[in-house]
């Protein structure tokens, strides 16, 4: 509960910035916002190198005794990926600007790089002592970091964009403060208040650090690359379903209409990602647990319970957010009436978007069998298929519907990587789901959202009416056995 309190507050502090970044930007400029956030995301998953879920395999794996040895050498990892990384943009900082905007603003580009160069190495530097903290089972440290992040981040956005601008015009001192280096209704002062969050984040793990050795043990080493590989393979692959449309954007439409839609689509996903907090937050409660919890005998009874009723917190959560979103959609109403119109022409995709979410959350649930019995290799192969399907489809219906072609491309894949995790996983490591409960509540869930969004116009007393008759009827089916499964 902790940690999923702790991401859920931390990542809907984050979500207010939405509208603060919306009113200040007219969509096109922030459509480079979501483009960048795009390649930050890809790159985040490589720098991390599969590392967090092969710190936490590799404890279970070793006596007490060794498990500051297993914390080194996947530092030692993350360190030298980090480094190289760094290197690397800074001495190529210019042409990976050209290959990002060939136009006339690749000074600014070149800036950009940099800033995330800095941003991501900090992250990737500090996915280890999070997981450490996760792993000592100090989930009150682990929140007040991730809360700090975000107050951090906030403030410094406040900061650069609303009160430095006005307290310049008033203040001799606020005015020579900012003189020489501020620009004012600047994107790239969104990304120096991440650059400032983040390097103040990993400084705060610093006592996560102070036992570290930089002892390296090769065959250690070895054997966790090997493991972590897939890993990251099938990391890579699922930020390519969920970023490579937005990545590749500006290449497959050229020009102002698709900085424009990229910008909308970036805005809209931000309501859909309120289902997103509740799988990373899961998420991040659940995996220690799964290895933790692996040798019981009752173990694959446990996990195909858990799936129940995650799919059903999940179908609750995309119901809800179906029938509010005619206020939700007041986070991002842009700063004139022309602009609100702009951002709102794509709400209609917000349904389809959570109903990937949901696909997004059972995939991430059914990929415990081949972490618990060691075949990551079958990662890389379910989430390279589903990656080949995301780019063909992106770059066949980009083109021809924009960002509903996207949003489509992505759904295809997700059913495929569904499947092919399932059929897999029941022939390798069989977990008893209860396939014809999960499919009745994902259709219910499907038909619900049709209806308030489609048949009902987005009516709010309508769509909550129905949301709290679903409530009613979940809990009226499964009372006697959620009362049973929270009491063990």
């Amino acid at each position: 509960m902790i940690y999923g309190m702790s991401t859920i507050i931390s990542r809907m502090l984050n979500f207010l910035l939405t509208p603060l970044f919306v009113g200040k930007f007219p969509a096109t400029v922030y459509g480079i916002f979501t483009n960048l956030y795009a390649y930050a995301s890809m790159i985040n998953a490589i720098l991390a190198f599969g590392m967090e879920t092969t710190y936490f395999r590799y404890l279970q794996k070793v006596e007490e005794k060794d498990k500051d040895k297993v914390f080194n050498n996947s530092f030692i990892i993350t360190i030298i990926t980090a480094i190289l990384f760094l290197l690397t943009v800074f001495s190529m900082s210019e042409p990976i600007a050209r290959w990002l905007n060939d136009g006339n603003e690749v000074g600014q580009y070149i800036e950009f790089v940099k800033f995330f160069a800095i941003i991501l190495t900090a992250d990737a530097l500090a996915v280890i002592p999070f997981a450490k903290l996760r792993a000592q089972g100090r989930p009150i440290r682990y929140g007040m970091l991730k809360l700090i992040n975000i107050f951090i981040l906030i403030s410094c956005n406040l900061f650069l964009l609303y009160w430095l601008p006005s307290w310049k015009e008033t203040s001799l001192f606020w005015n020579s403060f900012a003189s020489g280096w501020y620009r004012n209704d600047w994107i790239g002062n969104v990304f120096i208040s991440n650059l400032i969050a983040s390097v103040i984040t990993l400084v705060l793990l610093i006592p996560q650090l102070m036992h570290f050795k930089l002892k390296p043990d090769p065959v250690l080493i070895n054997n966790m690359l090997r493991y972590s590989f897939p890993i990251l393979i099938a990391n890579i692959s699922f930020i390519i379903n969920e970023n490579l449309d937005k990545i590749l954007f500006p290449k497959l439409l050229i020009g102002e209409a698709g900085d424009r839609d990229l910008g909308v689509y970036g805005a809209v996903a931000k309501i859909a990602v309120f289902l997103n907090l509740f799988i990373t937050a899961f998420r991040l409660g659940a995996e220690p647990f799964f290895f933790s919890y692996s040798k019981n005998e009752n173990a694959r009874k446990t996990y195909a319970l858990i799936m129940d009723y995650f799919v059903i917190a999940m179908v609750i959560v995309m119901v809800g957010i179906c029938a509010n979103i005619e206020w939700l959609k007041y986070f991002i109403e842009g700063e004139s009436e022309v602009e609100q119109a702009i951002y709102w022409s794509g709400l209609f995709i917000i349904p389809i978007l959570l109903f990937n979410y949901v696909l997004l959350g059972i995939y991430m649930n059914l990929s415990i069998w081949y972490k618990l019995s060691d075949q990551t290799r079958y990662a890389l192969y379910i989430s390279g298929i589903g990656a080949l399907c995301t780019i063909v489809l992106n770059v066949w219906l980009i083109p021809l519907y924009s960002y509903v072609g996207a949003v489509f491309g992505t759904t295809v894949a997700y059913i495929l990587m569904v499947g092919l995790s399932y059929y897999w996983g029941q022939k390798n490591y069989p977990i008893p789901y209860n396939l014809k409960k999960i499919l009745s509540y994902l259709i219910t869930g499907v038909v619900l959202s049709w209806l308030i969004y489609s048949l009902f116009d987005r009516s709010i007393f309508i769509g909550n009416m129905l949301l709290f008759l679903f409530l009613f009827v979940v809990l009226f089916k499964e009372k006697k056995q959620l009362l049973r499964f929270l009491k063990k």
